[in-house]
């Protein structure tokens, strides 16, 4: 019988990832490339622009940066090795690496959530509070939503995944997951989960449930008093504006929520897989495009910044 053990700085995982289907890892090395690529373009494309051109020097933007660079470290955090895996034969990663990759994942998603949230207020001040917006989005009182949103994720995340690791793992190395994610871990223990099991929906709920609950109340307000005013411009510039985040929650939050809202014991590792593959490598990608096309602020600020650089 094995004896009940932690696992040792000197151990090591296998990600399984998707050695179950050989023939389409060089395929999904490729698509995942692409992705990320666009992920490193699109948002790199989003931060330099919102901070060379004045004009975007906005809460929006303000905030739309501090969203591309979380995007870029969240995918990075857990593709990156995912990239390597695809392409070689050598599927490992130390017990310290995986602690790291565990830590930054739970520590950027859930400051994403909360960021979302910060986001949805920015545009609920702009569209139901107009004469007051400038007070109530302070550039000072933007950087410490901006600063809360990026500690409260690595704070919870600290106690999380310190939590995820005290559970023996028996000598159990295979994880079934091509990244270190809390319900493949508490696939490998020979104890009861129960306890983590019932943490990480309580955790889940209060960082998925709740900030998904206050981002649909702010734009409930929002609708309700555009369509109070019976003004087809400013529903158009709502849906403008608005529209454009409140797709980004959805691809973000529902298929976070698949996973992250269920008992690990009651998720198919398959499914998991393919649900996380979207939010870590997709969402990211399509940010970029959903904030910028159709978006006249960024069309403006691209044509001055080449007027400027060719002396037009």
């Amino acid at each position: 019988m094995m004896m009940e053990k932690n696992a040792s700085f000197e151990d090591f995982f296998i990600l399984l990832g998707f050695s179950n289907w050989p023939h389409l890892e060089v395929v999904l090395f490729v698509v995942v490339l692409i992705f990320y690529l666009m992920t490193l373009i699109g948002n790199l494309f989003i931060i330099i622009l919102s901070y060379l051109d004045s004009h975007l020097h906005t809460p929006m933007y303000f905030f739309l940066s501090n969203l591309s660079f979380l995007d870029l470290c969240y995918t990075t955090s857990s593709i990156l090795h995912l990239l390597v895996n695809l392409w070689g034969s050598e599927k490992t990663i130390s017990y310290a690496g995986c602690m790291v990759q565990l830590y930054f994942v739970l520590a950027l998603g859930t400051a994403e959530c909360v960021l979302l949230v910060v986001m949805s207020y920015d545009r609920y001040a702009a569209v139901c509070r107009p004469l007051h917006y400038t007070v109530l989005m302070h550039p000072r009182f933007c950087r410490l939503l901006a600063a809360a949103s990026w500690v409260s994720g690595f704070t919870t995340s600290a106690l999380h995944s310190s939590f995820t690791f005290w559970i023996p793992l028996c000598g159990h190395r295979l994880v079934d997951h091509f990244f270190c994610e809390v319900p493949a871990l508490l696939r490998l223990s020979c104890v009861d989960t129960h306890a983590n099991e019932l943490t990480l929906m309580v955790m889940s709920s209060i960082f998925v449930l709740i900030p998904l609950i206050l981002i649909l109340t702010s734009y409930g307000a929002i609708t309700w008093a555009v369509l109070s005013t019976q003004s087809t411009t400013g529903l158009q510039k709502v849906f403008g504006t608005c529209g454009a985040h409140l797709m980004v929650v959805s691809l973000f939050f529902i298929p976070v929520m698949c996973i992250y809202l269920q008992p690990p014991s009651e998720n198919s590792p398959t499914q998991g897989k393919f649900i996380a593959l979207f939010y870590t490598v997709v969402t990211p990608s399509l940010n970029p495009l959903i904030y910028t096309l159709r978006n006249k602020d960024v069309r403006g600020a691209v044509k001055r910044l080449m007027g400027w650089e060719w002396g037009i």
